[in-house]
């Protein structure tokens, strides 16, 4: 048995499934992106919700509402567009280097996805803790 026989498919083949894998990946970050978005927009029309509520139980001429701001929820949507962004370009950097057979990882998307869950949990926990 040959070598290009042993299962491994022709040197065009391989390069088609990487480049699938790429994709797959890029679409798992869109994914991620979405949903970080989507939590953003939770949370903004949240803090209008609660002000509604406000209005609505005659609370209207109290102090403005602490702790609801849209502006985390705002902060958020910014933070999944950048990373979406950010994958796109990452995309095609790897299927750059993927023709040139000269893949190079890169942690950026990783530390700014850590970095969003490490904001979306302290702005939960914050949240909490001011509800006590």
């Amino acid at each position: 048995m040959m070598p290009a026989e042993e299962g491994k498919g022709s040197p065009k083949a391989r390069n088609r499934r990487v480049h699938m894998a790429n994709e797959r990946t890029f679409l798992a970050w869109v994914r991620t992106s979405i949903g970080i978005m989507a939590f953003g927009f939770v949370v903004e029309k949240f803090s209008l919700f609660v002000r509604q509520i406000s209005f609505i139980l005659g609370r209207d001429s109290a102090p403005p509402l602490r702790g609801y701001s849209p502006l985390p929820g705002i902060v958020l949507i910014g933070l999944g567009a950048v990373m979406g962004a950010l994958a796109f370009i990452r995309y095609l950097i790897v299927a750059k280097q993927i023709d040139e057979d000269a893949y190079r990882p890169s942690s950026l998307l990783s530390v700014l996805l850590a970095l969003s869950f490490f904001a979306i949990g302290t702005f939960l926990v914050l949240s909490l803790l001011h509800t006590l």
